[in-house]
């Protein structure tokens, strides 16, 4: 038995010399492929081990992805719905290829966006400070327009202070980037923005999500987890783009004030459409500006212009303005930007029936798709309600029927939402009259029972 076993012990030790033997060489050859000495192709050989999927674009799993949906479409005979050209001003009407449309996928709440005193406030500022502000306001100053907006916004919110950033989802990424870290947890709603969550990913800080508008979630999730984090964030939406529905904001003040964690409310889309005055959902709740710690939203919407603003208290502020990346490295805001929106707060407060239009308008819409069957979801009528199809191709479907009858409404697909939930999302205006919908309505209703 014992010279059985050194048998095999002296077998297992040459296989494991020739092995070793085989890579020597092998280590050898590529060693030697390698050496400046060689010529040719042979000094490339250890690019030559790299798979073309690591360096072409065309090889990203990304653009594959793309490729097969529009190959798809294309077998199906689907028209592209995005990127269309829009010939003038899109609000409750557009031009797109010289064919006028009923327009409802524009974010142009409250018709603002080229109206006549919104565009002179923007030339004037072209006249005196140009086009552009070169650098940082840190690197090479302010101009008067900024810090009047960023005033204006604060007095809105009842704050101390407010910063104005050239992009939305800049602000989003920037602020939550910067100002929370590996020891911090930010909890989100599940349907919360990409911009939220990219500034998560940048801050290294533990990310957590709670179903959807659930505050009972929240509660019971921080009572776990809170003990385990230094600073704790918690961010919902004012009102959810893709669903037409917002939180039950004083629930989540109660939980935040209880926990001891950070409240923030991002109202890209409840700015100008919630509320009586349509100063966004602390307005609409009768909540106190101190009840949240950072209030964010974007210019691009209500406010006519682009870019993206935090308001909140002045440590909070001046801090973003010293230190934030995406403040500090990040060139001014331009100046027809500041003034456009800057007039369109002030036409906000001067012209509040287009804000009691809107929310009408929202809401007829909700009702006559409920009443044709069309399932709406979540939404509250409040400038967006969504009509939830169900399958991405579809939608496009319909989308396309759409368009060809005379109503622009993009659908959205998978992966911005489940498949199953697949939609069309329509944007309210101002604008719209209840002809209009009423129109919208039954076409998309006879459309979707032909498809």
């Amino acid at each position: 038995m014992i010279k059985k076993m050194s048998i095999v012990g002296l077998t297992t030790q040459l296989k494991d010399r020739l092995i070793q033997q085989s890579l020597e060489r092998r280590l050898m050859q590529v060693t030697e492929s390698a050496s400046p000495k060689n010529s040719g192709t042979d000094k490339n050989f250890a690019g030559s081990m790299v798979s073309e999927d690591f360096y072409r674009f065309d090889r990203h799993p990304g653009y594959k992805q793309i490729r097969i949906i529009q190959s798809g479409a294309q077998r199906l005979g689907l028209a592209n719905p995005f990127f269309k050209l829009h010939d003038g001003v899109a609000n409750g009407h557009t031009h797109i290829a010289g064919q006028k449309l009923l327009n409802f996928s524009s974010y142009n709440y409250l018709d603002l966006s080229g109206d006549a005193r919104i565009n002179a406030a923007a030339y004037a500022a072209i006249e005196q400070y140009g086009t552009s502000v070169s650098a940082s306001r840190l690197v090479s100053g302010e101009r008067p327009i900024h810090r009047e907006l960023e005033q204006a916004i604060a007095r809105l919110y009842d704050t101390s202070d407010a910063v104005v950033f050239v992009s939305g989802h800049a602000t989003n990424v920037s602020t939550i980037g910067y100002l929370f870290g590996p020891r911090d947890l930010v909890v989100h709603d599940e349907y919360i923005h990409n911009s939220v969550l990219q500034g998560i990913q940048l801050s290294g800080a533990k990310r957590l999500s709670f179903p959807h508008n659930d505050w009972q979630a929240l509660d019971e999730l921080l009572s776990q987890q809170r003990s385990h984090f230094e600073r704790v964030l918690v961010v919902v939406e004012g009102i959810y783009s893709m669903d037409g529905d917002y939180p039950d904001l004083p629930r989540f003040v109660e939980i935040r004030n209880r926990h001891r964690v950070f409240l923030m409310v991002d109202e890209a889309h409840s700015l100008g459409v919630m509320g009586l005055r349509g100063h966004g959902i602390r307005e609409h709740f009768g909540l106190a500006s101190k009840d949240v710690d950072i209030w964010m939203g974007t210019l691009s919407k209500t406010l006519a212009g682009c870019g993206g603003y935090v308001a909140g208290e002045s440590a909070l502020i001046e801090h973003l303005k010293f230190l934030a990346p995406g403040f500090l490295y990040s060139v001014g805001m331009s100046p027809p930007l500041a003034a456009a929106s800057l007039a369109a707060l002030q036409c906000l407060d001067q012209e509040q029936s287009r804000v009691r239009t809107l929310q009408d308008r929202g809401r007829y819409f909700l009702s006559l798709a409920k009443t044709a069957g069309i399932d709406t979801g979540s939404s509250t009528g409040l400038a967006v309600v969504p009509a939830i199809i169900g399958s991405s191709i579809k939608a496009t479907k319909i989308s396309n029927a759409m368009f060809a009858q005379g109503i622009n409404v993009q659908p959205i697909l998978y992966p911005a939402v489940p498949e199953k939930s697949a939609r069309l999302r329509f944007f309210m205006s101002c604008r719209h009259t209840e002809a209009e919908i009423e129109h919208t309505v039954e076409t998309l209703a006879s459309t979707l029972a032909r498809h």
